[in-house]
């Protein structure tokens, strides 16, 4: 019997000694709003909802309540654990009878690693009066400690009272805070707020969040999405880039149907008075009974034919409205759970309409080549998510009059935001002296990854005289030729489609220590293709280089970056050029 008991003992102190092994921390307790996904930061303090205090005397009962519910909330943090574990509480039923447990009261994580790719993370998990996911056997790509950013999406149809994220006691984790971006700001339903998903991550709203990486602030509201005039007034106080009106399910009765033009025509007047963001407003995608049932197909057609009569009157009065189709989203035969709300295959269905209808809406168009998708990164010591906010803040507190684009070599140069170090300080203040220049320089940084910071406002709310370019050396390792040029002139078009009046110099990829030949070649050509797009093309080839074509190494510290005698060759050639 003692034996029995040692056994218990040792069984307990080991268990207590694993639990011990699991620090925890509370995403609310943090000195900054981490909460993503909604757009009142600072009235929402110590909860999960997606409408700030004021609206509960605004709108209806049923819609304050399905506010509290987290649709559309993530966290992002930073972490090198082996083992996640989230345990969180939740105020309503765990499941729905048409929605498993893990899509109305689970949550969903995402990895992204250190070259900007998405990775899904299985779970383990308990739904009792605790809720637990546990994540383990977590690996990494490199041997740097570093990590990933990790994304949490909460529940969808559940609110939640309580979370806390924990990682092992000898590993970091470290909250990321809300993004300065504008939000993507979407109206709408059930199917808006996530009916059906079988998941978190797996909601349409969440997957363009996932794909495109803008902020979305989810008002979708289930048994709603009335187009009531004080959902309007909320959403005008939203600093939007784009609004979505998706509500045409929820409007499909006569008496519904009668009143979608007057209610359209009104409540993008009431957004018109406060900003002057894109609309989409987007028609009923149809019931997979349509084609064995008229009155289900005539339902929804009289809706659409409404929204579209509200459209074309709007189309003789306001500026950047646009119309997503039925038939453009285009959803399959088996892409609902009941014939009503999409299952993960219709979800899928609904993001991809709605990703290539905001690219165009936003003019961020991606190409075929790896050098034309846009993507994130995180190779360099340095916070590249951080220095991206830090970039966003100061454009919009202190407009440039030039800003110049690229990676390490412009990131360790000089100038505001200030790196920690300055390799060519003097260099740069006889360059640009008297004007106010940015330096959008970040380490590490390959084309695709300046494609992303342009997509996501780097360039945007301001307007430059100048803005100069280098990019392209980091990704000589990785790309043919070819497709390095593609993604310069890709890249140059969008600078110009967000600065049209500045002038753009891009910037030769400088010469470097044993590759010199191959980025000659490289430039003679993206000279050649530069003409189409009104740009400005520099060459410091010769100013870097001896007779003979290689580098002048006293001008670099490593045969890449220069130091700073090359810097000031640099600076000397672009005032004799005359490029300011």
């Amino acid at each position: 019997m003692k034996k029995r008991y040692a056994l218990l003992l040792l069984l307990l102190i080991g268990s207590l000694h694993t639990q011990a092994q699991i620090k925890w921390s509370n995403p609310l307790d943090q000195p900054f709003p981490v909460i993503r996904g909604r757009a009142w930061h600072n009235e929402q303090q110590g909860t999960y909802a997606r409408l700030p205090l004021k609206a509960k005397n605004l709108v209806n009962k049923a819609v304050w309540n399905l506010s509290q519910q987290s649709a559309g909330l993530s966290i992002a943090f930073y972490s090198n654990s082996p083992e996640i574990k989230i345990k969180y509480t939740v105020t309503g039923g765990r499941s729905m009878a048409h929605m498993p447990a893990t899509g109305v009261s689970g949550v969903d994580l995402y990895a992204t690693d250190r070259n900007g790719g998405s990775r899904w993370c299985a779970a383990k998990y308990s739904l009792g009066d605790t809720l637990v996911y546990t994540y383990d056997g977590l690996t990494y790509e490199d041997a740097s400690n570093k990590g990933y950013e990790y994304t949490l999406f909460l529940p969808l149809y559940n609110s939640v009272s309580f979370l806390e994220i924990g990682v092992k006691d000898n590993a970091s984790i470290s909250f990321i805070p809300v993004s300065e971006e504008k939000p993507l700001v979407v109206y709408g339903t059930s199917i808006a707020q996530g009916a059906c998903a079988s998941r978190p991550g797996m909601a349409w709203i969440n997957i363009i969040n996932r794909t495109m990486e803008h902020p979305v602030v989810n008002l979708g509201f289930s048994g709603s999405g009335k187009l009531e005039k004080e959902l309007f007034e909320l959403l005008a106080e939203t600093d939007a880039k784009l609004y979505i009106i998706d509500c045409m399910p929820n409007m499909i009765s006569p008496a519904d149907t009668a009143v979608i033009a007057e209610r359209i025509l009104t409540g993008i007047k009431t957004l018109r008075t406060r900003n002057q963001a894109p609309v989409l407003l987007v028609e009923h995608s149809g019931y997979m009974n349509e084609y064995t049932s008229d009155r289900a197909e005539a339902s929804y057609r009289a809706s659409n034919r409404q929204l579209r009569k509200a459209y074309n009157t709007l189309m003789q009065q306001e500026p950047d409205i646009y119309y997503l189709t039925k038939e453009e989203i285009g959803l399959s035969m088996d892409a609902m759970v009941e014939g009503v709300h999409p299952s993960d295959l219709g979800m899928q269905q609904y993001a991809d309409s709605y990703v290539k209808k905001i690219r165009e809406i936003l003019k961020e168009e991606t190409g075929t080549e790896s050098t034309c998708i846009p993507c994130k990164q995180q190779r360099d010591p340095y916070d590249w998510q951080a220095r991206h906010e830090q970039i966003l803040k100061l454009n919009r507190t202190d407009s440039p009059e030039a800003v110049i684009i690229g990676n390490s070599i412009v990131h360790y140069w000089a100038g505001e935001p200030l790196a920690h170090q300055q390799r060519g300080k003097h260099a740069w203040s006889r360059l640009f002296k008297g004007t106010k220049v940015h330096n959008l320089g970040f380490g590490w940084d390959k084309i695709e990854n300046v494609l992303w910071r342009i997509y996501h406002g780097e360039l945007d709310g301001y307007e430059a005289k100048n803005i100069f370019m280098l990019i392209g050396t980091n990704n000589l390792q990785f790309n043919t030729d070819h497709e390095i040029i593609e993604g310069i002139v890709f890249t140059a078009k969008a600078i110009r489609e967000r600065q049209p009046s500045a002038k753009l110099h891009v910037i030769g990829i400088l010469p470097r220590k044993g590759q010199e030949q191959r980025i000659a070649h490289i430039n003679t050509e993206l000279q050649q293709e530069l003409v189409k797009s009104n740009a400005i093309y520099i060459d410091l080839t010769p100013f870097l280089t001896k007779r003979d074509g290689r580098i002048d190494e006293s001008l670099f510290g490593d045969g890449l970056h220069p130091n700073e005698k090359g810097y000031k060759k640099i600076a000397e050639a672009l005032l004799k050029e005359r490029m300011l």
